[in-house]
C-alpha cells in the first residue's frame, strides 16, 4: 500500500471509530435541565489505605466516564472527623447526586441533610449512613451493600467446621462505630452460638479499626497469653487476617485457621497460598457500580425516592480452595475491568 493510500485507511478507520464511540456516547445523559452534559458526581469511602477502599475508587474511575459522569472524590482518610469535614466543604456545590462510604455510622447526617435540602440525592454503600429507619427523612434514597452478618456468618461457619467444632479462637474486628463491622460481629456470635465446644480468647471482640498494624499487635497479645495451641481465627477483613499469619510460624499456634472477609484479589491470593482457609467476598466494585448506576438513573428518569429501592443487596459467595469459586472471583476482581 503506498503512504498516501495507508494515510486514507488510518483516517477512514479513524472516523469509523469515532463513529463508534460517539453511539456509545449516545447515551450520555441529559441534564436535568434537558442538555445534554457530564453529570457531576461527589464519591468518597472510608479510606484508600484499604486495600477494598482503594479498589472501590478505580472501579468508580474506570465506570464514570461510561455512564457519562464527571466524578469528584473525597477521601474518607479513615477518620469519620476528616471525612465529615471534607463533605461539609462541599454540599453547596452543584451535585447531580452523591455516593457516600462513611466511615462510621451517623456523623454524615448534618450534611447528607443539607444535599437533602438541595434536592441532591444521596446513595449510601457497604456502610449505613444512618440507621435504616432514618434515611429516607435525612436524604439518603438507596443503600447499596452487602448482607453485613450473612457475611459474618458465611466465614465463621466454614471456620468452626474447620477447627471441627471446638478450641479456643481469636475474633479480631473492624471499627466499633460501622454498621458492617457490627453486622460482621453479629453474624459470627450467631454462628458461635451452636458451637458450645468453642471459646473466644482475649475478651471478645478485638477492635481494630481496620488498621493492620494495631490488629497484629492486638493478635500478637492474644497468642502470647495462651501455651496451648489456639484452633483459629476470625478477621473482618482479609487485610488484618493477611498481617496476622505470619505472627503463628514457628509457635504452638502455627496450625491455627485464619478466615477473613472482603475477598478481593491480595484475599483470594492468601486463599489460594493457604494462608487464608476462606474469605467471604463483598462485591467492592459491584457496590460502586451499582451506586452511579443507580444514581444516574435516579437524576436521568426524575424519579422520586418512592420509586427507588430502599436497599439494594449485592451478593457475598464463600470462597475457598476447594468451592469452585476462586478462579471465578480472580477474574472478577481484576482491576481492569472491576466487575465484581
Amino acid at each position: 500500500m503506498k503512504r498516501r493510500e495507508f494515510l486514507q485507511a488510518v483516517a477512514a478507520s479513524a472516523a469509523v471509530g469515532a463513529a463508534a464511540w460517539s453511539g456509545c456516547q449516545s447515551s450520555q445523559p441529559p441534564s436535568p435541565s434537558g442538555s445534554t452534559r457530564p453529570l457531576r458526581v461527589a464519591m468518597s469511602n472510608a479510606g484508600l489505605k484499604t486495600t477494598w477502599c482503594a479498589l472501590g475508587k478505580k472501579t468508580a474511575e474506570l465506570w464514570a466516564p461510561l455512564l457519562g459522569i464527571e466524578l469528584v472524590w473525597i477521601d474518607g482518610e479513615l477518620d469519620a472527623t476528616r471525612q465529615r469535614n471534607k463533605i461539609d466543604l462541599i454540599v453547596h456545590e452543584p451535585w447531580d447526586f452523591c455516593c457516600f462510604q462513611a466511615v462510621q455510622t451517623g456523623p454524615l447526617e448534618a450534611p447528607v441533610r443539607k444535599l437533602h435540602q438541595r434536592g441532591v440525592p444521596v446513595i449510601s454503600m457497604d456502610v449505613e449512613l444512618v440507621p435504616r429507619e432514618q434515611m429516607r427523612s435525612v436524604g439518603v434514597w438507596c443503600h447499596v451493600g452487602p448482607d453485613q452478618e450473612a457475611m459474618g456468618r458465611s466465614s465463621a461457619r466454614y471456620l468452626m467446621e474447620a477447627i471441627g467444632g471446638r478450641g479456643k479462637v481469636v475474633h479480631i474486628g473492624g471499627l466499633a462505630a460501622h454498621s458492617g463491622a457490627q453486622g460482621r460481629r453479629r453474624g459470627f456470635e450467631q454462628v458461635l452460638q451452636q458451637y458450645p465446644e468453642v471459646e473466644v480468647v482475649g475478651g471478645g471482640v478485638r477492635w481494630c479499626d481496620w488498621d493492620k498494624q494495631k490488629a497484629l499487635n492486638a493478635f500478637q497479645a492474644i497468642i502470647a497469653q495462651h501455651d496451648e495451641p489456639l484452633a483459629g481465627a476470625f478477621f473482618h477483613n482479609d487485610d488484618m487476617a493477611l498481617a496476622c499469619t505470619a505472627a503463628v510460624k514457628g509457635t504452638v499456634h502455627e496450625k491455627m485457621v485464619f478466615v477473613g472477609v472482603d475477598g478481593q484479589r491480595h484475599g483470594l491470593q492468601g486463599v489460594q497460598q493457604g494462608r487464608l482457609a476462606a474469605t467471604t467476598v463483598n462485591p467492592v466494585c459491584l457496590i460502586h457500580f451499582w451506586a452511579l448506576a443507580i444514581g444516574r438513573y435516579i437524576v436521568t428518569r426524575r424519579e422520586s425516592p418512592e420509586q427507588v429501592p430502599q436497599v439494594v443487596t449485592v451478593p457475598s459467595p464463600l470462597v475457598t480452595q476447594d468451592n469452585g469459586m476462586l478462579e471465578a472471583m480472580f477474574y472478577l476482581a481484576d482491576p481492569a475491568h472491576c466487575l465484581m
